[in-house]
């Protein structure tokens, strides 16, 4: 299947040169999107009406954020996963998922049907090695090893009605598909749902549509492919920036795509990390809360 355009034009909504622009998260009880460099570091708040722009500047590495309970965001640093109060503009220290690991780093996060931060992490220097793992940090601080072996997990996504989860390895160029159970978080019936090489562009961020739809970033490509619940895709969407990390549904219908980027030379020229956003035929699916 060729790249096809979106129907409405793609809008770039910010003026800042994002390093590793990353984790989209729409908060529709502040009607704000929140997102992420990962090296700045710093989280951001996007006002998406008026373009105000709220800096948050982190105290290391950020890898992703989600929603979580008091108006608080579960924010997942190089010094593990913390309750970040945007009013007070604290953290408050939760669980470090690998405490002895210094060669990986925290990544992609997303709150599950479960209520709970799911979160990997990835190897941080090249060549990318499998020292990563997935984790389940429920709000009491808990922690569980799902899944290890990986190099860059990312890719984390439910289906509308939770009994789906997927979730990718970057550099090993695949996304699973498991059964899940929204009760209790347990996984089952592991299966490889796509496979990738860097022409499709590597498997990065991910979001759902209302109708199961999985939306991917391909990182290498320029490109989203969005993949249809039985595996086929469904379509391929060209970007104007060579490097989209995660695609979010937002805006009060959800039917606005945003996608943030980072910063590359790939095309032989330098090219900004940004946010963009775009108008969509399909709704995407409401936000989880931690906790």
């Amino acid at each position: 299947m060729r790249p096809s355009d979106f129907e409405e034009p793609i809008e770039r909504r910010i003026d800042l040169d994002l390093a590793i622009g990353e984790s989209p998260v729409w908060d529709a009880g502040r009607r704000l999107l929140w997102f992420v460099d990962i090296l700045a570091p710093c989280i951001y708040a996007l006002d998406p009406q008026t373009n105000h722009l709220t800096t948050y500047p982190m105290p290391c590495a950020v890898g992703s954020i989600g929603l979580a309970a008091g108006g608080r965001l579960v924010v997942a640093l190089r010094t593990g996963v913390h309750l970040f109060d945007p009013g007070s503009r604290t953290l408050e220290f939760l669980i470090h998922p690998e405490p002895d690991m210094e060669m990986n780093r925290l990544n992609d996060g997303k709150v599950g049907p479960d209520g709970c931060f799911w979160v990997g992490s990835m190897h941080d220097s090249q060549p990318r090695a499998p020292t990563a793992a997935l984790y389940r940090v429920t709000p009491t601080g808990e922690c569980t090893r799902i899944s290890s072996g990986l190099k860059v997990s990312n890719g984390l996504a439910w289906s509308p009605d939770g009994r789906t989860m997927y979730h990718a390895d970057s550099r090993g160029a695949y996304v699973q598909a498991y059964d899940f159970d929204p009760d209790n978080g347990s996984l089952s019936g592991g299966r490889r749902f796509a496979t990738f090489t860097e022409s499709d562009g590597l498997p990065d961020g991910a979001a759902i549509d209302a109708e199961g739809h999985y939306w991917v970033a391909g990182v290498t490509a320029g490109r989203i492919t969005k993949f249809a619940p039985d595996g086929r895709i469904a379509g391929i969407f060209s970007l104007p920036t060579p490097a989209p990390t995660m695609p979010c549904f937002g805006g009060s219908d959800l039917k606005t795509l945003f996608i943030t980027s980072l910063r590359t030379d790939r095309p032989g020229r330098h090219q900004m990390g940004t946010l963009l956003s775009v108008k969509t035929d399909v709704a995407g699916i409401p936000t989880g809360v931690f906790g």
